[in-house]
């Protein structure tokens, strides 16, 4: 499986051949879309509405946000690239691509088309569930989930985090019972309600419902505790490692982009993260501020993707046949 590196040298090398009109015209020329694979109110959502209005000024055109979610992520990624729109850049956690060749034999869209162009930041996510069930731990978790096995149901945000959480649940011996949302960011009105009982998600999607006491977040999965949350121990030193992870947002350019225009783009992206209020605003839905090129965002991608291949292992997954028809719904055919 070619890596991301492997795209941005290929992109790289491909410069010389782009068409004459991409490399002398003004870009954007026209108003630019960040297609995105989760809902509003998710962290990349936050993420992605203080960059764009900040983009707007700088490049005098209007940077929209489209949230696509739904279909495991192949909603948004199958609009992006095959919407053939050299205005449209995809913005999102690239945990929701980086789990799809391990899950589906042929995908509905071409992998060299998710090129990086920069990196935005790190979303923390959580382990919560609802203040009424009346556990205070991962710990304590696993305890209830044993003592009540196929009881329990369990959601998480779209992607590779699907496959972390359930490497987890076979590495702890757990039978929790997978609830699956159209779109995820939804899911935590429900664990507010006591319908789901465990949810895996990014702060900025649960933060509300935490504050108003409603759902309790007992973990997360970062390598280290956040400043955002201090007395929220890791999943680690909660004593369970398999289910740590680092989340992982940045945007996507078609490959055929030149490399100038990308370099620009990033540049502009990093001038927007020194900005002091985009800084708090992501800081405050818990999200690491971490600017980087397509390259430094390439290798963050090839190294989930390493992790990803370790759970798909003890897992045994196997891709599911058939080509993904997003259209029609997400049927396999």
């Amino acid at each position: 499986m070619p890596t991301a590196k492997a795209f941005i040298a290929a992109v790289a090398g491909s410069a010389g051949a782009l068409s004459g009109a991409w490399a002398a015209r003004a870009w954007p020329e026209r108003a630019v879309r960040f297609i995105l694979p989760l809902g509003s109110g998710s962290g990349a959502d936050v993420a992605a509405r203080l960059i764009a209005a900040k983009l707007s000024a700088r490049w005098g055109r209007l940077v929209m946000v489209e949230n696509r979610p739904g279909v495991d992520g192949f909603v948004a990624a199958a609009l992006f690239t095959e919407g053939h729109d050299d205005h449209a850049l995809l913005f999102g956690p690239a945990s929701a691509f980086t789990a799809h060749p391990y899950r589906y034999e042929k995908l509905p869209y071409d992998e060299r088309d998710l090129s990086p162009i920069a990196r935005v930041s790190a979303t923390l996510v959580t382990v919560c569930v609802p203040a009424s069930l009346g556990v205070d731990s991962l710990s304590g978790l696993v305890a209830m989930a044993r003592a009540q096995p196929g009881k329990l149901g369990w959601a998480t945000i779209t992607g590779a985090t699907d496959l972390i959480f359930a490497g987890f649940l076979k590495s702890a011996g757990l039978d929790m019972v997978k609830i699956p949302y159209e779109d995820t960011a939804k899911a935590v009105d429900d664990v507010a309600e006591g319908r789901l009982h465990v949810y895996h998600a990014a702060l900025a999607i649960v933060r509300a419902q935490a504050q108003a006491g409603r759902v309790k977040i007992i973990a997360i999965t970062a390598s280290e505790r956040a400043a955002a949350l201090p007395d929220v121990p890791t999943v680690a030193e909660s004593g369970f490692p398999a289910l740590t992870f680092d989340g992982l947002v940045g945007i996507y350019g078609r490959r055929e982009m030149p490399a100038g225009l990308r370099r620009r783009i990033a540049a502009d992206i990093r001038t927007a993260l020194s900005d002091p209020a985009i800084v708090s605003g992501l800081t405050a839905t818990g999200q690491l501020v971490a600017p980087g090129s397509g390259s430094e965002f390439a290798a963050a991608i090839d190294k989930q993707r390493a992790g990803v291949a370790r759970v798909a292992k003890v897992l045994g997954l196997k891709p599911m046949t058939g080509r993904l028809a997003v259209a029609g719904g997400g049927e396999l055919v």
